[in-house]
């Protein structure tokens, strides 16, 4: 299979060949035949399958004919870094086609963007908050746009979007393509499908589960120890890129800054920078200037690095969703990749929920050479890492569209595979082992 069966415009393929692609993943390969003929698409797959070229490459093709300078194609997007993620793939894809992609979110100056539009952008990528912005202020024209594309539509209805899109819909043509792809398929999101989609070609692939090519591994520990551990892993850890998740914004700053004084090449990323920090702590990443990134949940969805060897989840997620959206960016396009979960003793019940997706119970492991008797500070107290819910009463985890893997002649399709690396450990035979050993042995 190549992408010459989808007859793409010379000048599209030219952009491809630029970037090395050579036969379409699975997503691409079941989705962009309906989009090229018109089609509305709903679309399931996880993140790093290749979502991102299987509605770009059908927009750019749409737009080699037709007018130009008017905006005909509108992406919306949860994230500003995965606008400008779209934004960049998109140009790298469409190098030849002279056809221009602006990017339209908040947190920088309105005024370039704005700019960019009236210089005729065919392509809008999007957040929903300054879409509706720029919309009620008369700087965007959404009344020729032919296709529009919802990314990322679960992490949109997480982030509390929902109103903004159906908003969005009223100010858009009621004759359009619509395609609306997701990771996971919540009932929310379905119903939304129901009502923007208009006899929907449905794409799914993959179960729901996490992608086979990353190893897992939980780590537990007491909330005082845990960047003590995380540093200690990371040097008894073979890496390349590092992705560590916190659950608050101070948390990620507080983490980076002791990894920082500790001499590791490491930078943040959360909602409080500016979007020029951010962008320094994403390229930089992406260069190599960081090995390390410590970032919350807004960078789930918004990292683009082929190289991530490992993510590490300093913090338990909320949902079986976002861990799998978290572990998502290691183990793409067929590369392994390592998840790392620290667990503390009110994330034991989540455990479950987890190893019911995966269809296997999750190794437990120690560092050999880690004390985890260091008593917590006197008088230290840090409320991120309390329970946010009473023992027992932990918010519980949402399973929608996931199904367990399922095992067969006692091995379990799509189990995690064992890890190449070595991390200094040893296996940890369950939590209570844990809380009744206090030194390892």
């Amino acid at each position: 299979m190549s992408f010459k069966q989808f007859n793409l415009h010379t000048q599209i393929e030219k952009g491809i060949e630029a970037l090395g692609y050579t036969a379409p993943t699975p997503i691409q390969l079941q989705s962009m035949p309906a989009i090229l003929q018109g089609k509305d698409v709903m679309g399931m797959a996880q993140t790093g399958t290749g979502k991102t070229a299987a509605f770009a490459l059908p927009i750019l093709q749409r737009l080699m004919s037709g007018p130009r300078k008017t905006l005909r194609a509108l992406i919306v997007a949860p994230t500003r870094e995965l606008a400008e993620q779209i934004h960049e793939a998109i140009g790298d894809l469409g190098r030849a086609t002279k056809l221009k992609s602006v990017t339209v979110y908040g947190g920088v100056n309105k005024n370039p963007q704005i700019r960019a539009l009236s210089q005729g952008a065919e392509i809008a990528v999007a957040c929903p908050g300054r879409l509706l912005d720029l919309a009620d202020q008369g700087e965007i024209d959404l009344s020729h746009v032919e296709v529009l594309v919802l990314d990322e539509a679960d992490r949109m209805f997480d982030m509390g979007f929902l109103p903004d899109i159906r908003k969005i819909m009223k100010l858009l043509p009621t004759k359009r393509q619509t395609l609306l792809f997701s990771a996971t398929m919540p009932d929310d999101i379905r119903k939304l499908a129901k009502d923007i989609l208009h006899d929907p070609v449905t794409v799914r692939i993959g179960t729901g589960a996490p992608v086979s090519t990353v190893s897992h591994a939980l780590y537990p520990v007491e909330p005082h120890l845990k960047t003590a551990l995380l540093m200690k892993l990371i040097e008894r850890t073979d890496t390349e890129s590092v992705l560590v998740f916190a659950r608050t914004k101070h948390r990620t700053t507080r983490v980076a800054d002791q990894m920082k004084r500790a001499g590791f090449p490491v930078a943040s990323l959360q909602g409080n920078l500016s979007q020029n920090r951010r962008q320094d702590a994403l390229s930089g990443f992406r260069e190599g200037k960081y090995q390390i990134l410590v970032a919350t949940d807004i960078a789930a969805r918004g990292i683009d690095v082929s190289g991530i060897s490992h993510v590490i989840n300093y913090d338990m997620p909320d949902t079986v969703d976002a861990y799998t959206h978290r572990i998502g960016r290691t183990g793409r396009a067929a590369k392994t990749g390592d998840a790392f979960t620290f667990v503390t003793s009110q994330d034991r019940a989540f455990v479950g929920d987890i190893e019911h997706v995966l269809g296997e119970r999750i190794e437990r492991r120690t560092l050999t050479d880690f004390d985890y008797n260091v008593p917590a500070p006197s008088g230290s107290s840090d409320a991120g890492d309390r329970p946010r819910h009473s023992v027992g009463q932990r918010r519980p985890a949402r399973l929608s569209g996931y199904a367990p893997v399922k095992r067969g002649g006692g091995s379990a399709q799509g189990a995690p595979r064992p890890s190449g690396r070595r991390s200094g450990t040893r296996s940890l035979e369950g939590f209570s082992a844990f809380r009744s050993s206090s030194k390892t042995r």
